[in-house]
């Protein structure tokens, strides 16, 4: 399988074709049959990862797995500390609020590449750098949020997806993801797939961790969890019930999805003569 970080440029889309005839990835990278993980704005730069491992792909696009990406925005004047906690707690959009962010004002401009379209400068007005950390993929959810608090954004940098950071990259450049970093990366995704709760229900097979590597115990120990085994929301006796319905045809005697009324009417917990409601 192959795994490839590439810094995407200002005014490339993030995909392969484009019948208007704009820049695409394939302009980049000439790697058959992989694809981006989520998309990058036209008008943003910086990381984006591209594969052919499905499953991780699936994950990592995945909002309920909550992957970390972190942005540098380069905003119009300098945002208070009331509209930077604004941005912490989340802000409405319109078509909903932002999940709570990691926000922070950078003390000064960060050392980047020239943008090959330079952003408009406009000497009363100062611009400052705002570091941004959320794990929601909103469609173009950082512009929104830095405008709904008063301060738009003029130049839009991803830096980091989960821990892969775009660091001596320059835009169009690309590499492949070391052994460890594509290990760490299955191990990540598949503690978030513990955490929430959708792994194959026993019975069925491996579960569905991605690449097929289950959590390491650092990982799991990461999001709370106290084995790759324990059974969490969707597993247990409900999981091994559906399975046996999926089997059978048939709810299984006196377990989960038995029929008000079926089954033995008395038992722990509940009175002789009684049905449940």
């Amino acid at each position: 399988m192959r795994y490839v970080l590439l810094n995407k440029p200002y005014e490339v889309l993030t995909q392969f074709t484009d019948e208007t005839g704009r820049q695409t990835l394939k302009d980049f990278v000439q790697i058959p049959n992989i694809y981006p993980v989520g998309r990058l704005d036209f008008d943003s730069e910086g990381l984006v990862l591209l594969t052919d491992d499905k499953q991780l792909q699936h994950r990592l696009s995945e909002p309920r797995f909550k992957v970390p990406k972190t942005y540098w925005a380069q905003v119009e004047g300098v945002p208070t500390e009331a509209a930077l906690e604004n941005l912490r707690r989340g802000v409405d959009l319109k078509t909903g609020y932002s999940s709570p962010a990691e926000v922070e004002l950078l003390p000064e401009a960060p050392e980047l590449w020239e943008r090959s379209k330079p952003v408009r400068f406009r000497a009363n007005i100062p611009t400052s750098w705002v570091q941004i950390r959320i794990s929601q993929g909103m469609n173009r959810q950082v512009r929104k949020m830095t405008a709904a608090v008063g301060f738009p954004t003029l130049r839009l940098v991803r830096v980091s997806i989960a821990d892969l950071r775009v660091e001596q990259l320059q835009p169009g450049q690309w590499r492949e993801l070391t052994i460890a970093e594509v290990q760490a990366l299955r191990e990540d995704m598949a503690a978030q797939t513990v955490a929430a709760g959708t792994f194959k229900t026993p019975g069925k097979g491996a579960e569905f961790w991605p690449g097929g590597v289950p959590p390491s115990a650092k990982a799991l120990k990461a999001v709370g969890q106290k084995s790759a085994r324990t059974p969490v929301a969707g597993g247990g006796k409900n999981a091994a019930a559906s399975g046996q319905r999926k089997a059978t045809g048939k709810p299984p005697q006196g377990g989960a999805g038995t029929r008000p009324g079926a089954g033995p009417k008395s038992g722990p917990g509940r009175p002789a003569g009684k049905r449940g409601r």
